[in-house]
């Protein structure tokens, strides 16, 4: 493995949603290097299971875990069988998203309910299976990748905006408890400009690449997020391409 990551996480378990490519990809290959078992939540299995191939191979611990963030039901089931397994979760990361690019006029009811359960309510779901359990056992980490759109809209965006600031609402609002209910626990939004990832090109083949960062770069900064040391806290990190033109 990488072993670049100052970051030790031996002995640590992560789940990472959306994490069979992509940004999620690239933050399971980051939590994998710096010695943490990850579990690879994703739908599309054939890819969440080639990356847990090539994890192993390169030494880590990774495998497969066939979760639809927009079901509260298989969220909770993925928590009991860890329980049952005696297994903790240390580390969560939200990655899973979709967008849908249309105005207001041409959105379906269906296009709207995808995009809001896949990155608002998915989300909300696995943080309070999460979140319960860190507080009982003193500690871990939950970190909410958000999107400039929290911040700063524009046209076609409706659902994926609303989804990303109602996200980020919910990041900062479960800081402020964690502050009161268990100072072990970290919670961070990482509010992240555009990447050179599928989620843009395949909607964009046309996409100025230069306008774009390596999710590399958005993966290194989960992680300094994971390493600041336990007397400190980062509620939120925004990082975003030099061109960058949604932000501020």
């Amino acid at each position: 493995m990488d072993s670049s990551s100052p970051l030790d996480l031996l002995g640590r378990q992560a789940l990472v949603t959306g994490g069979a490519r992509g940004l999620g990809a690239a933050i399971c290959r980051r939590l994998a290097a710096a010695g943490a078992r990850v579990l690879v939540a994703d739908v599309r299995r054939d890819l969440a299971e080639g990356l847990c191939e090539d994890l192993t191979a390169r030494g880590g611990q990774a495998r497969h875990l066939d979760l639809d963030v927009r079901d509260p039901a298989q969220a909770a089931d993925a928590f009991r069988t860890l329980d049952e397994s005696g297994e903790e979760l240390h580390v969560l990361v939200n990655c899973a998203a979709v967008d849908v690019t249309k105005s207001a006029e041409h959105l379906t009811a269906d296009e709207v309910t995808r995009v809001v359960s896949t990155n608002l309510l998915g989300p909300m779901y696995l943080c309070l299976e999460a979140y319960r359990r860190m507080v009982a056992r003193g500690g871990g980490h939950i970190v909410n990748i958000l999107s400039t759109a929290a911040n700063r809209t524009w046209t076609e965006a409706g659902p994926y905006a609303a989804s990303k600031t109602g996200l980020r609402a919910f990041t900062h609002t479960l800081f402020k408890e964690a502050q009161r209910d268990c100072l072990g626990i970290g919670v961070t939004g990482v509010i992240a400009g555009g990447m050179e990832t599928a989620f843009i090109m395949d909607r964009f083949p046309d996409a100025d690449v230069s306008m774009l960062q390596s999710p590399d770069i958005v993966a290194d900064t989960v992680m300094y997020a994971l390493s600041v040391p336990g007397g400190s806290a980062v509620p939120e990190v925004v990082v975003v391409p030099r061109r960058e033109p949604s932000w501020p």
